[in-house]
């Protein structure tokens, strides 16, 4: 999906890889927060912004950075009813 490796929890996509980067599904206003952050964007392949969705550059993915967002990706999707 999205041309890259997606990982789903309970049916329900979390984090995904493009390339070298990492797309993390946070919800709406986590997502929002997380723009903030160096090195992350909006998640917009089809010309409209997925929100729930951040783009996190690949250069910025030290194991503690890649394990933070593994975490908050899985954490959401967990929070999400099975499919």
């Amino acid at each position: 999906m999205f041309g890259g490796l997606i990982f789903m929890v309970h049916g329900n996509m979390a984090v995904g890889v493009m390339g070298d980067d990492l797309i993390v599904r946070l919800g709406e206003q986590a997502a929002e927060a997380a723009l903030s952050e160096p090195g992350t964007r909006v998640f917009d392949i089809t010309r409209r912004p997925m929100r729930n969705w951040v783009v996190v550059d690949g250069e910025r993915l030290d194991d503690d950075a890649l394990a933070r967002w593994l975490r908050a990706g899985v954490a959401f999707a967990s929070s999400l009813p099975p499919k």
